[in-house]
């Protein structure tokens, strides 16, 4: 038993090695300065746009597996749902989005849920014990519920249902259902980023940006789901 226990935990430090160098290495590749320079965002925006009318495929390919690893590795959806829509527009990038972080977020509870199960017993049943007897219920509503509502840290969610022992197939397809709303918001403001980029030769103004309906018509809707999201949240977690 202390074997097994040795040997889970050495494979989660060395995950842990793992996500810290492939963060380092992602980040550490361009200057902060090169990275948020209008002229880098607009000669990249335009790179993608060829590169999409030339080999949509190709490029929807890599776009999701870098998701699946990004999710498996980061655990968060912001920064590649804004990418999304910026390459792909709303409706390609949602579904490539989409279904790269569902796989992604499958593939981190498959590892979680198989080495540091007990590790995330120990640490999180009794926070998190008031859900057990819902999942139990009715393990597919309530997975769709909580992947709704949210209100933990992505990557935690993707791997606390452990507890709960939840079925694979219940996990994904709540993943993938669940996470549309905010995702589509997400990829929507990408969308309109990339349209204001594409019509203005120099950076817009924070003004030009917030008055843009492709920009403040997705942030609107996103703060009134994060309201409704807040209200349903309360119910969900209450004892």
């Amino acid at each position: 038993m202390e074997k097994g226990k040795k040997i889970k935990l050495f494979i989660g430090l060395f995950y842990i090695s793992i996500v810290s160098l492939f963060l380092y290495f992602l980040f550490s590749k361009f200057s902060f300065q090169e990275i948020t320079s209008y002229e880098f965002i607009k000669n990249n925006r335009d790179y993608f746009v060829e590169l999409r009318q030339s080999n949509l495929f190709f490029l929807a390919l890599i776009f999701i597996l870098f998701v699946i690893i990004w999710v498996f590795a980061a655990g968060f959806g912001s920064p590649v749902g804004l990418l999304a829509g910026f390459i792909f527009g709303k409706w390609l990038g949602l579904i490539f989005l989409i279904f790269g972080m569902s796989v992604g977020a499958t593939a981190l509870y498959l590892f979680a849920n198989y080495f540091l199960k007990e590790i995330i017993r120990d640490k999180f049943l009794n926070r998190f014990k008031k859900l057990e007897d819902k999942f139990k219920s009715s393990e597919f509503f309530y997975l769709l519920i909580y992947r709704f509502v949210g209100g933990i840290p992505f990557a935690l969610s993707n791997v606390l249902p452990c507890i709960f022992n939840v079925k694979v197939s219940n996990f994904f397809w709540a993943t993938l259902i669940g996470t549309i709303p905010q995702l589509f918001l997400m990829v929507s403001i990408g969308s309109g980023l990339e349209k204001i980029i594409d019509q203005n030769l120099e950076a817009p103004s924070i003004l030009q940006l917030i008055t843009s309906p492709d920009i403040y018509v997705p942030i609107i809707a996103l703060m009134i789901l994060l309201i409704i999201t807040i209200f349903v949240r309360k119910i969900f977690y209450k004892k």
